[in-house]
């Protein structure tokens, strides 16, 4: 005979006793402390199956309709691979979001991350250290703030280049991205110029206290500053030494240069630009981001109202100087990085004036008197900017002596 369980054996010992005695049903249900009931249950089973029959069988389901297919399964781990051999987000919400896009249910993000181990997919890594912080800062609106930043990149060659990127802080939207020897001050408005001839002018700028986006510690104005306060762009800069401030587009970094590392190493500026224009349209359009709820940021951007310059520029002036006007009758005045030379006039030789610089103009008056000696109209293509208060006479004389 095969051994039973204990509760097997209590039954058998029951039954073995009914068959060898002629004790009955009910005094056998007081001596076991057992229902008579559950005694005429036993004797059933045991004249159908005979021993068989008094173990008890698992109660356990044949099937679990809320299980897992191992098609989906499949498609899981498939999704896994894929999207880190590309150099992308491959964690459980984002391929949740791709199970999504391909019309397939996908099962709970603590049930993908069950597989994802299961299937030695998932490398333990140490723990890391919990967040001091729950509120998540971010823009109500597209086009309320836009981050910038620029990083680091190196070539199939080695040549070390510069990558410059705009964020719109809401959306995640890649706004701009393009590749430079070095990013310069000139660089900086030109990209911003280019997204916003695509998107619009933000209500503020977000940047770090690079020299290509604020001259506020050396005492002056950059381009870039400049050109914000000509379109009254409400402009912040993070605390010095505290990058967390622009924490979306650093982070951005590191999204981009794990695409970038898995991609054949570029050669040359150009076929670096086109890999940024290629990771620009699938970052945009061709994934969830986890910050905006796994929606893509081009989605984002266009599903809500967009912000806009709200001040425009403050009439009045920029700065006020005070100065001598030279023996050969001009001034010089260095304006975002850039020396300028003014043409005030030799007869005003050694004046003391009072130079008014605004947003589009710079006047010369003399300081005794208050007598407008010259006006001069900003161009920072120009070295030299010339007097446009000169009356086409005085122009004349002035050309017919030199």
């Amino acid at each position: 005979m095969n051994p039973l369980s204990p509760a097997a054996s209590k039954a058998h010992v029951i039954i073995q006793t009914l068959r060898s005695t002629s004790v009955t049903v009910k005094a056998a249900a007081e001596r076991f402390g057992v229902s008579e009931r559950w005694i005429y249950y036993l004797k059933k089973k045991y004249s159908l199956d005979g021993d068989a029959g008094l173990v008890a069988k698992s109660t356990r389901p044949h099937s679990n309709r809320r299980s897992i297919s191992p098609a989906i399964r499949r498609q899981i781990c498939t999704l896994r691979r894929g999207l880190a051999a590309q150099g992308l987000d491959a964690g459980a919400a984002t391929i949740t979001w791709h199970l999504q896009q391909a019309g397939t249910t996908a099962p709970a993000i603590s049930t993908i991350w069950r597989i994802l181990r299961q299937e030695g997919l998932v490398t333990p890594e140490p723990k890391k250290r919990p967040r001091v912080y729950t509120t998540r800062f971010a823009a109500l609106q597209p086009n309320e703030t836009w981050q910038s930043d620029f990083t680091h990149w190196r070539l199939g060659d080695g040549t070390d280049v510069e990558i410059i990127n705009w964020l719109d802080d809401h959306s995640r939207l890649l706004l701009h991205c393009s590749v430079h020897r070095a990013v310069s001050g000139k660089i900086v408005v030109d990209s911003f110029n280019q997204a916003r001839s695509e998107y619009g002018t933000p209500f503020s700028t977000l940047t770090d206290n690079g020299n290509v986006y604020t001259a506020r510690f050396t005492g002056g104005a950059n381009k870039f500053e400049y050109l914000l306060a000509a379109l009254g762009v409400h402009q912040k800069n993070g605390s010095p030494g505290h990058p967390q401030t622009q924490g979306k587009v650093e982070r951005f970094h590191q999204t981009l240069k794990k695409w970038l590392n898995l991609q054949p190493p570029a050669t040359s500026l150009e076929q670096l630009q086109s890999q940024l224009d290629e990771f620009r349209d699938l970052y945009n359009n061709k994934r969830g981001h986890r910050a905006v709820a796994m929606k893509t940021p081009s989605h984002c951007y266009e599903a809500t109202v967009k912000a806009g310059v709200q001040n425009k520029p403050q009439g009045g002036f920029y700065r006020i100087r005070y100065d001598i006007v030279d023996r050969f009758g001009e001034l010089s005045l260095r304006r975002a990085g850039q020396l300028h030379h003014l043409g005030v006039g030799i007869k005003h030789r050694e004046k003391l004036i009072i130079m008014i610089i605004a947003y589009e103009n710079v006047i010369v008056a003399d300081k005794r008197t208050g007598e407008v000696l010259s006006e001069h109209a900003i161009d920072d293509d120009k070295k030299y900017w010339t007097n446009t208060a000169l009356t086409d006479e005085e122009r004349a004389t002035r050309v017919k002596k030199n």
